[in-house]
């Protein structure tokens, strides 16, 4: 924490507010009434199992103590519930091996391991990912990149090769009688569903064909598999993409491998493929089909321009929709008994997610558990519980059971330490503004507890993605509640903080999502921020000479572009790995395309620039090279820029330890305090 002399300090540290556990990647066992989860303690991330229905405490069942980067996910319950499979690596954002704890023996690629639920040292099964245990409880599969392999279930004995493919492997789905396997294989030009049969030890092809295939469902009975047929290739990242070759959802044969096209997507709005987000973390969801026991065939799609979930019978027909109105289905999981799904989303809400389930059949979605707070990432457990991750904008995230009387219960208070500061932090406010372009744009505003008649100096925040929402709490992604924490106390020591939901993000429908000339298309997206600096420069309570501005990721292109566009309103901004020139980011078809992507780029005015940057880079970042920062450094010193640079050896995008989030909110407050200088507000 720093102090500018003749300021009051912050009512916490930035230690305090971080100091409470993350809950993610929350999975409801196979029987009974129990669940797991990982809590990441200050990087220390360990799996915690509870049983609401007996009433006993939640408890950890891991013994890991160190903040090595080392993430935990792809929880498995055992069908006995006895067991939890589970990967644990370092691993770069395209899977492969990273070394973000700096060991001599250099990257470690990311293993399947197994722990007892009733806790004790957990059993190494291999390298790869993807844990899956078969139904009947005897078998534990994995997959390494192009093999599926096969061990006992309880990970003792070498594992062995069940199949090795031509593609990468993911999406493991195993029948409801565990004698047949689906899985998707990706092809580069192209992606297959195969389905590995374990009596005949053979593999059949549903309706290959060059285009792209994935989320294999199969039939109650198991004769058949569902799957999602996309058939073009997707454009490139950052360029929006409104409309294309209409998807088409397609059933085949398991034994036979002969498919026909069950329904197609309209010319239109919802042409182009739109998955849900995983249930589980905030990738793209492997599962976006659902087989009902009425033979209709659940799924996503965005006709009326918003994410909705619709049903079509398994024979073909109309697709009638299940969700109605302005909101997005975020979050999807289907109850065991194929009759109803939970979802979240942002209905009746906009700044908040919420619980809903509906009806499987009939539609009708009801709002479930009623509370002012944040509900995400849904579970439903075998018996019925449901369960979720709950936060609030004074409470981090937690994980929660809804009870008999309708209102949702902490699984694990005890983990969250007494001394977090709850009471001294804010509530956000929702707020809105007129961009630039007049396009209305949504923001949370942070306001300090203390009054004061002096105006306050305010920062601008920029999520990355863009594609993400950042809503009136703590985040349910680890980076964002970290980032949610940061803000706060930044808010702590006096600061003002408008965190903008610009265009290209999600939570406000398609025609938002994909923008008109986002990024490399144009840069519309500095419409928001231009905006979002009016807004803050309007208001009395702002000293409109200390704006400074920050963000990671796409966040630090903004940052970078507000920086090479409106150095004159902004006095200083944090840069997190952004993207500098879009032109050296990927490869651009066409001179036109080029030349436009470059005059999107912060770096083709950074002439204009001449306010101070911090540039904070991960080094073995996969998602935006060192090479854009490297490439801005040499224009701010080739125009004299004063710029300060940290450079964190082999860690990643979306940095994997706890210390090192630590290090860049450290080193954004220290400079935010000597650039916007608190101690020197002039009077109003």
């Amino acid at each position: 924490m720093t102090q500018v002399a003749g300021t009051h300090p912050a009512a916490f540290t930035l230690n305090d507010v971080m100091q409470a556990p993350f809950p993610y990647y929350m999975v409801a066992a196979p029987t009974g009434a129990a669940v797991a989860w990982v809590f990441d303690a200050k990087g220390c991330r360990n799996i915690w199992v509870a049983d609401p229905s007996h009433g006993a405490k939640a408890r950890q069942i891991t013994p890991y103590t160190e903040d090595d980067g080392f993430d935990i996910g792809e929880l498995a319950w055992s069908p006995d519930t006895t067991s939890i499979a589970f990967t644990r690596g370092q691993s770069l954002e395209d899977e492969t091996p990273a070394n973000v704890n700096n060991s001599p023996k250099g990257p470690m690629p990311k293993e399947v391991w197994v722990v007892a639920t009733a806790g004790g040292v957990p059993h190494k099964v291999g390298a790869g990912d993807s844990p899956s245990f078969s139904p009947d409880g005897s078998r534990l599969l994995f997959v390494d990149k192009k093999r599926i392999l096969t061990v006992a279930a309880s990970g003792d004995g070498e594992a062995q090769p069940l199949l090795i493919d031509q593609g990468t492997v993911d999406s493991l789905t195993w029948a409801p009688d565990g004698k047949r396997l689906a899985f998707v294989s990706h092809r580069g030009s192209h992606s297959l569903i195969g389905v590995y049969d374990f009596v005949d030890q053979t593999i059949v092809w549903l309706s290959p064909s060059l285009d792209y295939d994935s989320s294999p469902a199969f039939s109650p009975d198991g004769a058949r598999i569902a799957f999602v047929h996309v058939a073009e290739k997707a454009p490139p990242e950052y360029f929006s993409q409104r409309s294309g070759r209409p998807w088409s959802i397609w059933t085949a044969d398991v034994k036979t491998g002969q498919g026909r096209r069950v329904w197609i997507a309209d010319a239109g709005p919802g042409s182009v493929f739109h998955p849900t987000i995983s249930a589980n973390n905030d990738v793209p969801s492997a599962t976006n089909l659902f087989w009902t026991n009425h033979d209709d065939l659940v799924f996503p799609w965005e006709k009326s321009g918003w994410l909705h979930l619709y049903a079509v019978p398994v024979q073909g027909g109309t697709a009638r929709a299940l969700t109605v109105g302005k909101f997005e289905v975020i979050h999807v999981v289907f109850s065991q008994d194929r009759k109803r799904l939970v979802y979240s989303s942002t209905q009746d809400d906009t700044d908040r997610m919420h619980i809903w389930t509906v009806d499987a059949e009939h539609g009708s979605a009801v709002r479930t558990g009623q509370s002012h707070a944040i509900e995400d990432l849904p579970q439903i457990g075998a018996d019925g519980a449901l369960f979720a991750l709950q936060s609030d904008g004074d409470q981090p995230l937690h994980p929660v059971v809804l009870s008999s009387g309708g209102q949702w219960r902490r699984l694990a208070p005890e983990a969250i330490p007494s001394s977090f500061p709850s009471s001294k932090l804010v509530m956000p406010r929702a707020v809105t503004f007129r961009a630039k372009d007049g396009q209305e744009t949504h923001a949370q505003l942070f306001l300090p507890r203390e009054t004061t008649s002096k105006p306050h100096p305010a920062i601008l925040f920029f999520h990355g993605g863009p594609k993400r929402q950042m809503l009136l709490g703590f985040d349910p992604k680890r980076t964002y509640s970290w980032i949610y924490a940061f803000n706060q106390y930044l808010v702590a020591e006096g600061y003002i903080v408008l965190s903008v939901n610009y265009r290209g993000g999600t939570g406000y429908g398609l025609d938002y999502r994909e923008a008109d000339d986002l990024g490399p298309g144009g840069g519309s997206e500095l419409n928001d921020l231009l905006g979002a600096i009016t807004y803050l420069r309007g208001r009395q309570d702002v000293d409109s000479h200390r704006l400074g501005i920050w963000g990671p990721s796409y966040g630090g292109l903004m940052t970078a572009l507000g920086l090479a566009r409106a150095s004159d309103a902004l006095a200083a901004g944090v840069d997190y790995s952004g993207i500098h020139n879009w032109s050296t980011y990927e490869p651009i078809d066409g001179a036109d395309a080029n030349r436009r992507a470059v005059e999107s780029s912060p770096i083709a005015t950074i002439d204009q620039w001449h306010s101070p940057v911090l540039l904070v880079q991960a080094d073995d970042d996969s998602v935006v090279p060192f090479q854009q920062a490297a490439e801005l450094i040499e224009g701010l010193r080739s125009h004299n820029i004063d710029h300060d640079v940290i450079m964190i050896p082999n860690e990643i995008h979306d940095m994997a330890r706890y210390s090192s989030w630590m290090m860049l909110f450290n080193a954004a407050d220290v400079y935010f305090d000597r650039h916007l200088d608190k101690r020197s507000a002039p009077a109003p």
